[in-house]
């Protein structure tokens, strides 16, 4: 007998528009006994039945639904049956002879919260951030197994955000001989993940659309990559023909594998500098040098992980742009983003174009950028949509 989380009066609102989430704030009383990643039934004030989902007394967000039919059973079937239909959708999205890497499940967008799953080639990154995402790892691996053969299987699960869920980070191998890196093809493009101690599940495949589009603006152009990891803008843009790309990253392993991805894709080495060095002294230096570029990209890692940190986030967002905008020559571009889910799209471009103010440009927005198509965002689930671009032009 499951155990049932019961309401408080006029809090089901969110459940019958059939948002994934309760917070604990939301919960009269727990009915019956329920460990950490349990599937207990929700129901309201009255005690009519509303869905099922995964017990996490740890958390602010007490129980993130699995199901909102009755006679749906988590069981072996259901993630089968989940990750079948995401497959299905993403065989729509890609050629896999051009591209053979994508985000197979985006958590609570595909029906899975706390499950994120990355295909590289002929491996599969599991990140499981909930507490029932955890507590179903078995049920995952085996749905995995069954419809992908031959894969094999990681977990990448080192992610803070487990600690709130009362989890460990986790990094395992969840199949024999699973090698560190594998090479992919991204719209023809080879890149070498490493799946065991890359950034995220290896590799920023969210970014595929917005690298598309500077290779469309790239031609003949001078380009400053900031934040450039492993340099896979720099190998769009050079594709795209740019003349020159200035890699810009405080890391020194992802500079090298910067450099690697431009021999994996037989680009001229000469094109492209690295620069090892935080990205806001450099543009600050080039500011001072008065150092512009045809093109600036600016991808920042994600400076908002609270509400609590928006506005100081905010002032970095301004100040980093403030300074990219002036490393741009008048009639240039800067494609600039933001993958904090907490930054409003219409917040970030207003801390944008309050930049250009400070920096004495005018912007215009020529094209608006998300977060690739193999990271849908849920009806029913506004806070899937977290990365947002802009591509402005900058005048004098």
């Amino acid at each position: 007998m499951s155990a049932t989380a019961i309401l408080a009066p006029q809090r089901e609102k969110s459940l019958l528009r059939r948002h994934p989430w309760v917070f604990a704030s939301a919960i009269e009383k727990i009915q019956g006994r329920c460990n950490r990643g349990d599937t207990i039934d929700v129901v309201d004030s009255t005690g009519k039945w509303l869905g099922r989902g995964a017990y996490s007394p740890d958390s602010q967000i007490r129980i993130r639904m699995w199901t909102f039919e009755k006679d749906e059973s988590i069981d072996n079937v259901f993630f089968v049956r989940r990750i079948e239909q995401a497959l299905r959708l993403r065989q729509r999205l890609f050629d896999p002879n051009i591209t053979n890497a994508y985000r197979l499940i985006a958590s609570e967008s595909d029906g899975l919260p706390g499950v994120t799953i990355d295909i590289y080639a002929n491996i599969a990154v599991l990140q499981l951030l909930s507490a029932g995402a955890d507590k179903h790892r078995d049920k995952l691996v085996w749905a995995l197994q069954k419809l992908l053969p031959g894969t094999k299987l990681y977990e990448r699960s080192d992610v803070d955000v487990r600690l709130k869920e009362g989890l460990e980070p986790l990094v395992q191998p969840l199949s024999e001989d699973v090698p560190e890196s594998v090479d992919i093809i991204e719209n023809g493009i080879s890149i070498r993940v490493d799946v065991a101690t890359g950034h995220k599940t290896g590799f920023y495949l969210d970014q595929r659309d917005s690298r598309l589009a500077a290779m469309r603006y790239a031609n003949n152009a001078t380009v400053l990559n900031c934040f450039s990891y492993t340099g896979t803008f720099a190998c769009y843009a050079l594709k795209g023909g740019a003349k020159h790309v200035t890699n810009v990253d405080v890391s020194q392993p992802a500079l090298v594998r910067a450099s690697e991805h431009l021999v994996l894709n037989h680009l001229d080495e000469s094109k492209c500098t690295m620069v090892n060095d935080d990205v806001f002294n450099v543009l600050r230096n080039y500011h001072r040098d008065q150092q512009q570029f045809d093109m600036v990209i600016l991808d920042p890692p994600k400076f908002v992980d609270s509400k609590a940190s928006l506005n100081r986030a905010a002032r970095g967002y301004k100040d980093i742009n403030m300074y990219g905008i002036h490393a741009v020559k008048p009639g240039g571009l800067l494609l600039t983003f933001s993958c904090s889910g907490l930054m409003s799209a219409d917040l970030f471009q207003k801390i944008v174009a309050d930049a250009a103010l400070d920096a004495g440009k005018n912007i215009k927005i020529i094209e608006r950028l998300a977060q690739a198509t193999d990271h849908p965002v849920l009806g029913a689930f506004p806070e899937g949509y977290y990365l947002k671009g802009l591509v402005c032009e900058v005048t004098d």
